[in-house]
């Protein structure tokens, strides 16, 4: 069964910004950048099991192509996306959304 996902508003806000840049960089990249997130986020909500718990119950989807992960909690009725974030960002702005 496909769980929806749902973003957090930080997680919203991140991944919006992070197509914004990428689209500013080259015209398309952005797209392509949407594309990607949404490969990881629909394998996600197929097999939330899939990807490796990496702190508590937060699980870690990696982004391909681009230096990006998802990070994710399953839930029982859905999956809650806590951050799209860059992964040469330090760990620590992701972990206090917890």
């Amino acid at each position: 069964m496909t769980l929806p996902v749902v973003f957090r508003k930080a997680a919203q806000k991140e991944f919006d910004g992070s197509t914004v840049w990428y689209e500013t960089q080259k015209p398309g990249l952005g797209g392509e950048f949407i594309a990607a997130v949404e490969r990881v986020l629909d394998q996600i909500a197929d097999r939330p099991e899939l990807y490796q718990i990496i702190e508590g119950d937060v699980r870690r989807a990696v982004v391909s192509r681009f230096p990006y992960c998802v990070y994710y909690r399953a839930l029982p009725d859905r999956v809650v996306v806590i951050a799209v974030f860059n992964a040469s960002r330090s760990p620590s702005a992701w972990r206090r959304r917890r």
